[in-house]
């Protein structure tokens, strides 16, 4: 969306607040989903990872609740209420909450990449279990790609020097099945029909069940709450506010005035940012593996987006949780080129 070259300098201002409100609005998508990531890793330097993740989904969702149910007063089904919880507890405690014990062993960015596989799992898991459509050619051949660049990444150290942690690459891929099970899950699933009322619903419900996992697992005994660094707490708050709420509005304003294979380059685009911010501001390691393993596994990524998108022109994207990553990268009723490919954000 460009302006005409014919309009004069001086009414650039007053001719094109549509185009800064999208610049603005594709920044945040882009820098804030990007950047929750490497925020994760502060706040989880003095918090527990459950604990911490728990606190962040619940806290965004009784201010994303509050603010909905000010203006939709419908009533909610019990069983509503059973499919966010489900929706919620695969996609925020499976996804976001594997993602972030992952950090605790992997850099940022590497958990990032991994999570930008997404993509390839929904592909697969809708046509072996859900009865959708035989991949194309170019599906195939990006699944094959992508694959590859998954096992150049984690793959042994004969392949291409020091490779992952296994345990937390291990996890990460645990996140982008738990992610994607719940995704194809959602389509099925009885939802209200405001997409910010279900997405407030799974946050309660993914919030809450990492509290209780996380104390059930004993964080609550180990962690020295004096020894909490403001850096994890500004982290905390950043992740609930900027990487919960803020993004999550401009990502569900871009769905109303965009096309939705225009929003869907957030999935390509958060792990580069990932990366670049765990490179610049946490010294992490830019090896050569890295870098042609990101380039393998994006070039995948994009091939899948652009075929689903030439396959489903009509399909719109419903609003994800998170995304970080990701976090990503949740309520979505279809698999299509704009679902999220974090397991953050």
């Amino acid at each position: 969306m460009t302006m005409s070259e014919t309009k004069s300098f001086d009414a650039i201002p007053h001719a094109s607040p549509r185009v800064a409100s999208l610049v603005a609005a594709f920044g945040a998508v882009y820098l804030i989903w990007g950047s929750t990531f490497l925020v994760i890793k502060y706040a989880i330097e003095t918090l527990p990872p459950f604990l911490m993740a728990g606190t962040r989904y619940l806290s965004a969702g009784v201010i994303l609740w509050c603010y909905v149910r000010s203006k939709d007063r419908t009533p909610l089904t019990r069983a509503q209420w059973r499919a966010t919880t489900i929706i919620g507890v695969l996609m925020l405690l499976g996804g976001n909450g594997l993602v972030t014990v992952a950090e605790q062993y992997i850099a940022s960015g590497l958990a990032a990449l991994l999570i930008a596989t997404t993509p390839l799992w929904l592909v697969l898991f809708d046509w072996l279990f859900c009865r959708g459509l035989r991949p194309t050619v170019m599906i195939v051949v990006g699944l094959g790609v992508g694959l590859c660049g998954v096992y150049l990444l984690i793959g042994p150290s004969s392949i291409a020097g020091v490779p992952v942690d296994p345990f937390g690459a291990t996890l990460c891929l645990l996140a982008c099945l738990f992610w994607a099970i719940g995704s194809l899950y959602s389509r099925q699933a009885s939802l209200p029909k405001s997409t910010l009322t279900a997405t407030a619903m799974q946050m309660l419900a993914g919030g809450a069940s990492m509290l209780l996992l996380g104390l059930f697992l004993g964080e609550g005994t180990r962690v020295v709450w004096s020894a909490v660094s403001m850096k994890s707490l500004l982290a905390l708050a950043y992740l609930s506010i900027f990487g919960s709420i803020v993004a999550l509005s401009a990502y569900t304003w871009l769905l109303q005035v965009t096309t939705p294979a225009r929003v869907g380059t957030y999935a390509y685009v958060n792990p580069m940012v990932a990366i670049a911010l765990g490179s610049v501001f946490a010294d992490e390691p830019l090896t050569p593996r890295v870098l042609v393993a990101a380039a393998v596994i994006l070039a995948a990524v994009v091939m899948i987006t652009l075929a689903k998108s030439r396959g489903s022109t009509t399909a719109k994207p419903t609003v994800p949780v998170s995304c970080d990553r990701t976090e990503v990268m949740s309520a979505t009723r279809d698999v299509s080129a704009s679902q999220p490919c974090t397991a953050d954000g």
